[in-house]
């Protein structure tokens, strides 16, 4: 059994609104257990049988069919999701900035994010080819340019963004 999280774009803003308890028991439905549900904006923990690959495709598939939306998720085995965090180079917690972890499910799109962010010198970090670090000075995240960059339509299927706090809390979850 791999340990995975399951990470969902979109939940619980824009209208797309989903409980932790209705989530949970459309994650209990598929081929995984040790389900949790974490903070509330569609972070999954479980253990699977399924690659991630598959994990990925059939979360996608049972959330459109329950919830009506076009529903996207990141899956990251435990493993990568530590790399992750213990490569970002910015910190978790700092008086001025939030540090971001942009996760992507196509490595293609990770480097379009990378191209352009070095094209209008935003400090913005590769972790892989499966995540990359930037960061946003408190308060102005949402006018940030790489959060407009990675929220274009054309990305939502294979990108989705955490606080780096977030992705620490479901990595201990993940070692629990």
């Amino acid at each position: 059994m791999t340990r995975y999280a399951v990470f969902l774009r979109g939940v619980n803003v824009g209208g797309i609104t989903i409980k932790s308890k209705d989530l949970r028991e459309t994650f209990e439905s598929l081929a995984v257990s040790d389900v949790k549900i974490l903070l509330a904006s569609g972070n999954v923990v479980c253990s699977s049988d399924l690659s991630a690959v598959e994990l990925k495709s059939r979360s996608e598939q049972a959330l459109r069919q329950r919830f009506g939306y076009e529903a996207w998720v990141v899956v990251l085995d435990a493993e990568t999701l530590g790399d992750v965090i213990s490569n970002c180079p910015f910190p978790a917690d700092d008086p001025g900035t939030h540090t971001y972890i942009t996760l992507f499910s196509d490595p293609a799109v990770l480097a379009e994010l990378v191209r352009f962010a070095r094209s209008i010198d935003e400090p913005v970090r590769p972790l892989g080819t499966l995540a990359a670090a930037w960061q946003a000075p408190k308060g102005s995240t949402l006018t940030s340019p790489l959060n407009a960059f990675t929220n274009r339509t054309r990305f939502k299927s294979a990108t989705t963004t955490r606080n780096l706090r977030t992705l620490q809390k479901v990595s201990a979850a993940l070692q629990a």
